[in-house]
């Protein structure tokens, strides 16, 4: 039999920045997934609108060619979300979707709904099934995007759970700082965001040193250079801040971290030693989790969801 012939065929997309990602998988039992085919492309971001919506109808339709776009479960992950009562895209850092109706429009393209979610709701997934915290994945398990931005995705029993209005794993907007607190877009005060990303702590460098170094110049500088010490330590006690802040009111079963800025060992060590003086008990049982998926996790996630 063809792949084409199989049974449990899904279409799992993830709409990116700089890149779309797509996967043609049979979906198995308990959330196995077989890949058959991927492709990539650019976002095409520069093209404005209409042209990242060519694209990923485009890497849809090689997919899923013909009638088989009226059969294929599809999903989709992306960054940002939607306004419940507009069906406007919000939050996206790809900027040319916000205040645009892309669902509605890429399933007036296709001819049919498909799902969606926030790409860290992916992620998180992803994670939680095939990934790091699958043996975690009859309980909750909070999934982390430290990266560009700081975003998160709650799985409950194996599935997303997206809360009443959308929002449910937006900790990066949660207030870590009173004093001196920098002022975030999102029009609040101290949110996490603005300490413990990637940006966030170049930033930081930038203006003990007056220097423009990457993180990963930063994080190696760190032995020998007191203004990237003094750069990582915030990160750290930003991180830490808001993982117990996390437990404290979800008490998850395991956290699992993906995105640029998981990759510095400082945040299971010495990040995880300072959120077990922190959060509200005489002990830290929580495991902090690597991801396992890498840069997939996103496509696979949104394999899982597909509709």
């Amino acid at each position: 039999m063809s792949a084409r012939g199989r049974s449990g065929l899904v279409v799992g997309v993830d709409l990116g920045g700089t890149k779309i990602e797509a996967v043609l998988a049979v979906r198995g039992p308990k959330g196995a997934l077989e890949v058959l085919e991927r492709t990539r492309v650019p976002t095409g971001g520069d093209d404005g609108y209409e042209g990242v919506l060519k694209r990923a109808e485009g890497v849809i339709r090689a997919l899923a060619p013909g009638e088989e776009i009226a059969t294929i479960p599809i999903g989709m992950g992306m960054p940002g979300g939607t306004m419940r009562r507009s069906g406007l895209v919000k939050n996206c850092n790809l900027v040319c979707l916000n205040g645009r109706p892309f669902r509605a429009d890429l399933a007036r393209a296709l001819g049919r709904e498909i799902g969606f979610e926030n790409d860290a709701n992916c992620f998180a997934l992803a994670e939680t099934v095939l990934g790091a915290a699958a043996p975690y994945r009859e309980g909750l398990v909070f999934g982390v995007i430290l990266g560009t931005g700081v975003g998160g995705g709650v799985v409950i029993h194996g599935e997303i759970w997206s809360g009443a209005q959308g929002i449910a794993g937006e900790w990066g907007h949660h207030a870590i700082r009173s004093d001196g607190a920098l002022a975030c877009y999102c029009g609040n005060t101290g949110c996490l965001e603005l300490y413990a990303s990637g940006p966030a702590v170049e930033r930081d460098y930038r203006e003990r040193s007056g220097q423009h170094l990457s993180l990963a110049e930063i994080a190696a500088k760190r032995s020998t250079d007191a203004h990237a010490d003094a750069a990582i330590r915030g990160l750290v006690e930003a991180y830490a801040r808001g993982v117990a802040n996390l437990i404290d009111i979800l008490d998850p079963g395991a956290i699992v971290l993906g995105g640029g800025v998981s990759n510095l060992d400082v945040l299971y060590e010495e990040g995880a030693r300072r959120v077990a003086e922190l959060v509200f008990n005489d002990e830290l049982t929580t495991p902090i989790l690597r991801n396992a998926l890498g840069d997939s996790a996103g496509v696979l996630g949104a394999a899982l969801m597909a509709r």
